[in-house]
């Protein structure tokens, strides 16, 4: 029966392609908008690491002046909390048992000095960080493995670089074992991620790159090399002034010691219970910290899961949502107005349905076959809508990103339009089908 009626649906479409294509070519264009907007909602609201991200926590401490807040504007950090800590108050976090996994550092430029056979000496972004960033965020690897813990422990000066990094230098060969030199220190290669674009860098919700970093360093190479956050660096007003000399050598060493905000810190937890013990463990070391003149302000220490960073951060806008909402009721729109036309088409088609009403076909059959005709229109049209939409979004993401923020397709969006197509193929035709099957056969067979 479905067979039938989409033979009699697809004859019936092209007896007229004009009106065909100007149902079509509507439901398209609103496909095209509702795609769009809900492609856009979706890349930002999907979760980075299903499964993990609940699992992951970003660690700010509140050391800013006691007469007022860290700023804010009521759209992004509205806990008036600095987005870093300084790396002695991480230093003394790390000390807890209490996370599975822990990370610090920062995302640093520095000079690569490779192969002059190859090319000159250029400024790449390099992250600092320690061994458990790698399986934490989940990168994934092409050539070889992340450092361990005692790569952290003993100093060893090694290495990890992206896909991009790689084909650069090495010509995309498996470079695990080569050296790299970067400022001037010489680096071991141990791994090579895998070509990695994902929609946001996830585990940087203070700098926010538009693309991954390409080179990462263990944290301890921060300090041979001297490396300083290239993301601005946050001082309370009550620690601004000469960096007083500790004895502990040099002046980077005595900016690394002082209030500067630069370290950002992440945490892997079990369960809800260790994020609270590792709150309750934060703030006691807060608490004992203040009879030594730090932390002036009342205690406002955040343990903030993943999504919540990337929200307090500003990243996931109501507007999003709104915009979303807006497309769906332009589609909602486009095939309302098509209803008109979809019945004049059906209409003028009265007194061969008439006959066949007189020949025994039912009411229903009558219906389902208009019905049928509207989805084919609307599938139609969704499939135009979604390559219009798929050009749109490669054009937003050229114009308000690089190659970090890829809007594309996945095939719950590509669901999404589909059902769509559908949706408005049936608003569409509903009332016609319905209109015509109502049609007495009398009336027609005796004209």
């Amino acid at each position: 029966m479905l067979a039938y009626n989409l033979r009699i649906a697809w004859k019936s479409l092209r007896r007229n392609p004009w009106l065909t294509a100007i149902i079509v070519g509507g439901i398209a264009l609103g496909i095209c908008a509702s795609t769009t907007f809900t492609t856009v909602r979706h890349m930002y609201l999907r979760d980075p690491l299903p499964g993990k991200s609940q699992k992951l926590f970003y660690v700010r401490l509140d050391d800013w002046d006691v007469s007022r807040p860290y700023p804010n504007d009521g759209r992004t950090n509205r806990r008036g909390v600095p987005p870093q800590i300084t790396y002695r108050d991480a230093i003394e976090l790390w000390r807890s048992k209490i996370p599975v996994r822990q990370t610090m550092g920062f995302r640093s430029n520095a000079i690569v000095y490779p192969d002059r056979t190859v090319s000159r000496p250029y400024t790449e972004a390099v992250r600092f960080c320690t061994a458990d960033f790698f399986p934490m965020f989940e990168l994934p690897f092409q050539f070889g493995h992340p450092w361990d813990h005692r790569a952290d422990d003993k100093g060893e000066q090694v290495a990890v670089i992206d896909d991009t990094t790689n084909q650069k230098l090495f010509a995309g060969a498996n470079s695990v074992g080569k050296t790299l030199r970067v400022k001037n220190l010489n680096f071991t290669i141990v791994g090579v991620l895998a070509p990695f674009h994902p929609f946001y860098v996830y585990y940087d919700p203070v700098s926010a790159p538009v693309q991954p970093d390409h080179i990462f360093l263990p944290f301890h190479c921060a300090i041979n090399t001297e490396s300083w956050n290239s993301f601005k660096s946050d001082s309370p007003a009550w620690a601004i002034g000469p960096v007083p000399n500790t004895g502990r050598g040099s002046v980077y060493l005595e900016r690394l010691y002082a209030e500067n905000n630069i370290i950002q810190y992440w945490l892997e937890l079990r369960s809800p219970a260790d994020a609270a013990a590792f709150q309750r463990f934060a703030d006691d070391y807060v608490t004992g910290q203040k009879k030594f003149g730090r932390f002036p302000r009342p205690l406002n220490n955040v343990i903030m899961p993943m999504r919540d960073a990337w929200i307090d951060r500003g990243f996931i806008q109501p507007q999003v949502h709104a915009m979303a909402a807006i497309s769906i009721l332009f589609l909602v729109i486009c095939a309302l107005n098509l209803t008109g036309l979809v019945l004049a088409k059906f209409l003028a088609r009265a007194p061969e349905i008439s006959v066949r009403r007189a020949l025994g076909a039912s009411r229903a059959a009558i219906f389902l076959q208009h019905v049928v005709e509207c989805e084919l229109a609307g599938l139609a049209g969704g499939v135009i809508g979604i390559a219009l939409s798929a050009g749109v979004l490669r054009f937003i993401g050229k114009l308000v990103a690089t190659q970090g923020h890829i809007l594309r397709f996945d095939l719950e969006m590509i669901a999404v339009a589909i059902f769509l197509s559908l949706g408005a193929g049936l608003l569409a035709g509903l009332y016609p089908a319905w209109r015509v099957c109502r049609v007495q056969p009398a009336v027609q067979l005796k004209l």
